[in-house]
């Protein structure tokens, strides 16, 4: 057996184990829209505004391989997790239930993942002019 089979296999009793505690819940349905919602969201926005950014980049004469892809799955990722409290109608009866500042910790968070791609870049760039040079 390889890795490829025992991934796989814990994989599926994760979602085993995953459906049985779904259906242990008083409303598994509401849990069950909420994973819908996630799979319309990423599927009808988030892959769609990736997919664009990479096209008008290729359009650019842009090469998206690497860092600058794995910065916008992650910039992605972080947009579809931080949806809910982004999208929220407003202030709540509990103001301990979404105290922070979410847009502002949103706008930080593809900051830290735009400095980053481009920190790798300009650090790949210098190793190449070094490279060069020596």
């Amino acid at each position: 057996m390889n890795f490829r089979h025992v991934t796989g296999g814990l994989g599926l009793l994760c979602a085993a184990r995953g459906g049985w505690l779904l259906l242990q819940e008083p409303e598994p349905w509401r849990i069950a829209v909420w994973l819908g919602g996630s799979v319309v969201v990423h599927d009808g926005f988030v892959a769609p505004l990736v997919f664009a950014v990479a096209a008008l980049a290729a359009a650019a004469g842009l090469r998206l391989r690497g860092v600058p892809r794995a910065a916008l799955i992650v910039a992605g990722s972080l947009t579809a997790i931080a949806l809910p409290p982004l999208l929220r109608p407003g202030p709540v009866a509990n103001p301990t239930v979404l105290p922070l500042d979410y847009l502002r910790n949103w706008l930080l968070a593809m900051a830290a993942v735009a400095l980053f791609a481009v920190a790798h870049a300009a650090l790949r760039a210098l190793a190449r002019r070094a490279g060069h040079r020596a």
